[in-house]
């Protein structure tokens, strides 16, 4: 299997490839529905007034569960109910993807920005967040890729990394130009940020509570040079005619892209 993909969508993305906070315009009908929760075995019932929902949809609510991924078991669009009563929905899962990817190992890999976005792949794994609360300063300092000694990190740290690599808990990673971003599966899902230009590392964050070059850090480096290698091999052209490549865990895309859109159809075929 050289190429995978899912049936289209309407247009869910924007010129610059990100994804569009309302995938289709349709009237929103407030509902109540019931979300059941696989990470902690429970249904629970949820007020919503921003999402058209429907059953099996994946979402995130707030409350105590807030940062669970949930899936919508029930849609109730007769009630009588006081609002304040119940906790909501807050966040959508954006699983209509279209486009074509390749064989990347433990990923699947495209180099088309208007596949699979950061934005969607965010609604995935968190919800929305407000990111005024951040605080960002970059010291300017710079390695070689090929050489991971100017991460300067301690040996149980690079090894950690190393596990998370080998583990695939990199879930998501992309290369925009110099512009690299990637989520990394913790305890949380963690954002890393990265420039890389000609061989050279700059700009490296996470932004896990650390403070310091991090296991996050160093799995997605080995990630993307692991990565850089097959494209190099693989799909310079592609890539060259790009100047982008995002990869995504193979589970995830089944689980969010394939098991959890019921028009999601698979096509498969070789590289020309």
């Amino acid at each position: 299997m050289d190429r995978i993909g899912s049936v289209p969508f309407g247009d869910r993305t924007s010129k610059d490839g990100e994804a569009r906070d309302e995938v289709e315009s349709v009237e929103v009908k407030p509902t109540v529905v019931q979300v059941y929760f696989p990470g902690k075995g429970r249904t629970l019932a949820y007020y919503n007034e921003r999402f058209d929902l429907h059953v099996g949809d994946i979402v995130f609510v707030d409350g105590k569960l807030e940062g669970l991924l949930g899936r919508v078991t029930v849609v109730s669009t007769h009630f009588k109910v006081k609002k304040e009563d119940y906790k909501q929905v807050i966040g959508l899962a954006d699983t209509h993807v279209t486009g074509q990817f390749f064989q990347a190992n433990g990923h699947l890999i495209t180099f088309d920005p208007l596949v699979l976005p950061w934005k969607q792949f965010c609604s995935w794994v968190k919800p929305p967040e407000d990111d005024a609360g951040y605080y960002v300063s970059y010291d300017g300092e710079g390695f070689a890729l090929d050489d991971l000694s100017g991460l300067e990190v301690s040996d149980a740290v690079y090894e950690r990394g190393m596990e998370y690599h080998q583990e695939d808990r990199v879930v998501y990673l992309c290369l925009n130009g110099a512009q690299g971003r990637a989520i990394v599966k913790g305890t949380r899902p963690y954002e890393v940020e990265f420039r890389y230009r000609k061989g050279q590392i700059g700009d490296l964050l996470c932004d896990c509570p650390c403070g310091y070059t991090c296991k996050h850090a160093v799995a997605v480096l080995l990630q993307l040079r692991e990565t850089l290698e097959i494209v190099e091999k693989e799909y310079a052209a592609l890539w060259r005619a790009s100047d982008y490549f995002s990869i995504v865990s193979k589970t995830m895309f089944y689980t969010f892209a394939v098991d959890a859109d019921p028009k999601a159809v698979l096509s498969l075929g070789r590289r020309p």
